[in-house]
């Protein structure tokens, strides 16, 4: 079957996998758009994102521009792409370039929208205790996360959930309805539906203050916040002792009978310890 051309703009791994199943699908693009070269690791070595370096090991054109200048933008319409797809790109298109493809520029969102817009929807489901998100895929417009839904799909988070594990199942989820939706998309017999933006939340980019946990504050608030963090940035706490404070790194914990309960952890400066040995030397 022969498919319509299409650019992708990505560049983390969960962009990487998306495309990864495509290709698998038979929706090979022409070209990878996605973030330069960044320092990484601790000899800060410049390293490609994991979408370029999938998309070179299996020979698809990569751009990674700096900035979506007028310029590149003339280089990106020169392919004559019908559509684009946009998964965690990091960027945001600009209105003309997204009005440059004649169907259109697919994005997938983590979350059902118009619930959870912005860059961290899937932390914020888990940091609010939801027993319930999804994917949306959405036909994208200037304005974030705002476009119209042309697809959504609902699944269930397991109380222990965290967004290690959750969020590989919503991009696998994402993916399985993208090239689901994608032949009557390209034939242009896809139906799309208004989002309600008066019933719109918004989440913000996470930073590292957003893992910090209180071990005197509401038990459930801490384990709904280890669940939405401990990937990263990570979750951490403070403990005294004879005027001493220090910052503990929050490795595993568990949520039982309404108390969270830390279990292995980084004290400053020292090795990976059981949270109980810290309470036995006084930390408290």
């Amino acid at each position: 079957m022969t498919h319509k051309a299409f650019l992708y703009f990505g560049t983390p791994y969960v962009a990487r996998d998306t495309l990864a199943y495509l290709v698998e699908h038979g929706y090979r693009p022409l070209a990878v758009v996605t973030s330069p070269d960044a320092p990484r690791g601790r000899g800060m070595t410049l390293t490609p994102s994991e979408t370029k370096a999938y998309a070179l090991s299996v020979g698809i054109p990569v751009l990674t521009p700096q900035k979506l200048t007028d310029e590149v933008i003339e280089e990106l319409r020169a392919y004559g792409a019908a559509y684009a797809v946009v998964v965690a790109y990091g960027k945001i298109l600009p209105e003309r370039l997204i009005e440059s493809f004649p169907l259109g520029v697919l994005n997938i969102h983590y979350s059902l929208l118009p619930k959870y817009r912005g860059a961290s929807p899937v932390e914020e489901a888990l940091k609010q205790g939801d027993a319930v998100t999804g994917v949306a895929l959405q036909r994208m417009v200037y304005e974030l996360d705002a476009g119209d839904i042309l697809a959504q799909k609902e699944t269930a988070i397991a109380p222990t959930e965290t967004a290690r594990e959750l969020r590989p199942r919503l991009v696998a989820l994402g993916a399985e309805l993208l090239v689901s939706v994608l032949p009557e998309f390209e034939a242009g017999t896809l139906s799309a539906s208004p989002q309600d933006h008066a019933s719109a939340t918004f989440t913000k980019k996470i930073s590292k203050g957003m893992g910090e946990l209180s071990l005197s504050g509401d038990p459930l608030e801490n384990w709904n916040r280890y669940r939405a963090y401990t990937e990263s940035p990570g979750t951490y706490f403070f403990m005294e002792k004879d005027g001493v404070r220090i910052r503990v790194k929050l490795r595993t914990a568990a949520y039982a009978d309404g108390a969270f309960v830390p279990l292995r952890v980084v004290p400053e400066g020292k090795s990976e310890t059981d949270f109980s040995q810290l309470v036995a030397q006084g930390w408290r």
